[in-house]
């Protein structure tokens, strides 16, 4: 009967080391709230804009409008310009103007949309 009640203690003695060294907090274990539980370093570094994503890809809401408005798609890695197709709002480095400000920044306009 010993051996019975030392499994689970086992078990949970495991269950608290492992908790720990994952870096949770055993008061908060049973009621998960999202809202209250600490954030680890990998999920506030997440929270902060990577270099590459600084302007983002923008929002299906933000393509149409810029659609709408005659905006060209700027991709600033390859200073090429696009006013619709595929790359469209689609390159991770980019951003909306007119295509005349596109022109006279030194953009160049795409060979194939």
């Amino acid at each position: 009967m010993s051996a019975m009640k030392s499994i689970p203690l086992t078990l949970m003695s495991r269950v608290l080391v492992s908790c720990l060294l994952a870096g949770c907090i055993i008061s908060g274990f049973a009621e998960s709230d999202p809202a209250q539980t600490p954030t680890t370093n990998a999920a506030a570094s997440s929270n902060r804009p990577s270099p590459k994503t600084a302007e983002g890809t923008p929002s299906a809401a933000d393509i149409a409008a810029a659609r709408a408005s005659h905006k060209v798609w700027v991709n600033l890695s390859t200073g090429i310009y696009h006013k619709g197709g595929r790359w469209y709002g689609k390159t991770k480095d980019g951003k909306f103007m007119t295509a005349d400000d596109a022109k006279k920044a030194g953009y160049k306009a795409a060979k194939r949309d």
